[in-house]
């Protein structure tokens, strides 16, 4: 009974990274007009792709106090199979804009776009950090 029990308890562990989305983890912005950046951690949040911002840069690359540090960067991002992602939102704190947006993700790359009404901005491509 032993045995069986601390099977099924592994079979879970297991199981849950097997179900990570490729796109979790630690995501280093491209610079915004301002030329700072930042690490934003992607997450499950539910039914949804979450990531929220967990520490800026300045233009240098230096670390910074920010005021958005902790805040939700990404939220109801919805998988679409072979590295695409959509459905969901991207608030932009150097315009203070949120955004429809959709990301492809290419190993250690994710492009990220977005778009107000008929207005679109290009967010880049970030860079994993872990």
């Amino acid at each position: 009974m032993k045995t069986t029990t601390t099977l099924a308890a592994l079979m879970l562990l297991w199981g849950g990274a097997a179900l990570a989305d490729p796109v979790y983890g630690v995501w280093r912005t491209a610079p915004d007009d301002n030329g700072n950046s930042g690490h934003i951690r992607v997450q499950d949040c539910g039914d949804a792709i979450c990531g929220r911002l967990i520490q800026s840069f300045d233009a240098q690359g230096a670390p910074m106090d920010s005021p958005n540090t902790g805040k939700r960067i990404i939220w109801g991002m919805k998988a679409k199979g072979g590295g695409e992602y959509g459905g969901g939102k991207i608030w932009s704190p150097d315009r203070d804009k949120t955004y429809n947006s959709k990301m492809t993700l290419n190993g250690d790359t994710l492009s990220v776009e977005g778009c107000v009404l008929f207005i679109c901005r290009d967010g880049g491509t970030w860079t994993r950090v872990e």
